[in-house]
């Protein structure tokens, strides 16, 4: 069993398989100038599963797949195949922007993924393609929808609140969860790769930060209703409209911090393992990997550096020189 300093039980493994992605969405990356890690750099199938392995004889049950976008890796089902595989994983999911979707839910179910997570900021289709760049709303809710169809459930859709550009649109983003079985999950922003300014238009840097506060105060017409949380881990602080088949989530890293309960450790695409998103601190598994070392001391090592919580705070960018895309938020 895998324990940090302060005695937090850590079985929880989140995996971002590439830094590239088909979106550019403007609280994530530059439109422009993006330095990809190079494919040689990248963890291999065989490399992942056998770190897979080793968290899953360490404790580690529950393994999430991130990017970058991870359904534009080479071989994405095969690799999923195999993770699904392996003894003693109990949840196996996926965080996608949802645009190869449509295709890939019912093979990515038929693989052994349980469910998805799904990036919408916004249901309006051209602040949609502003907000990323490169995205087409259209062909994202037909991926929910396939998702849906596919069992892969429950589907959870996470919006990113941003003040002055879509933070007018939670009342109706909430109400997704009334006619679907979906988790609407509204994000604080987070000053993590971010923090330059995005263009003409959007929001001033020193102006983005929407608060939970703020945000569960706009949605105060709905009367919804505290649903306890199924683990204490959880990170999501959710609540129910009255009659809703779905449900209606808040994940604040600033207004009101959930690191208290954190049990999760994170893999880069290059192989570095991290305990904290926001801690710069890396332990490299690649490098041990190709010097076929064992790989328990080095997860022990980045459990020992685990913070009790982040320093994130939203007048200053992240310690972290590495962007989301880069980390696998």
């Amino acid at each position: 069993m895998l324990k940090d300093p302060f005695g937090r039980v850590i079985n929880y493994l989140r995996i971002s398989l590439t830094d590239r992605c088909n979106m550019r969405c403007v609280y994530c990356m530059p439109e422009n100038g993006i330095r990809w890690t190079p494919s040689s750099d990248l963890l291999s199938d065989d490399q992942i599963v056998l770190i897979v392995e080793n968290a899953v004889s360490l404790g580690i049950h529950k393994i999430r797949l991130t990017g970058g976008e991870p359904l534009v890796r080479p071989g994405i089902l095969t690799l999923i195949r195999r993770i699904a595989a392996i003894p003693g994983i109990q949840d196996l999911s996926l965080t996608t922007n949802a645009l190869l979707l449509e295709n890939l839910a019912e093979p990515l179910a038929e693989a052994g993924l349980k469910r998805v997570n799904i990036s919408l900021d916004t249901l309006d289709k051209d602040k949609f393609k502003r907000i990323t760049r490169q995205g087409d709303f259209e062909r994202v809710w037909k991926g929910i929808l396939a998702a849906e169809r596919a069992g892969l459930s429950p589907i959870k859709l996470n919006a990113v609140i941003v003040r002055g550009l879509n933070s007018d649109e939670l009342p109706a983003l909430a109400s997704l969860s009334v006619d679907h079985p979906w988790q609407v999950r509204f994000i604080e922003i987070m000053p993590i790769g971010n923090t330059q300014e995005w263009g003409y238009g959007f929001p001033a840097p020193d102006t983005r930060y929407f608060s939970v506060q703020e945000m569960r105060s706009s949605l105060g017409a709905f009367n919804m209703q505290p649903i306890p949380a199924p683990t204490p881990s959880e990170t999501a602080r959710t609540f129910r409209i009255p009659g809703a088949l779905g449900s209606v989530g808040f994940i604040s890293p600033l207004g009101e911090h959930f690191c208290g309960n954190c049990n999760r450790l994170r893999l880069t695409a290059d192989g570095r393992l991290r305990s904290c998103l926001v801690i710069p601190t890396e332990v490299s598994l690649r490098d041990a990997l190709q010097r076929g070392e064992p790989l328990d001391k080095y997860f022990f090592q980045a459990i020992s550096n685990k913070p009790m919580q982040h320093n994130l705070v939203i007048s200053a960018p992240a310690g972290s020189q590495r962007g989301m895309s880069q980390i696998g938020g």
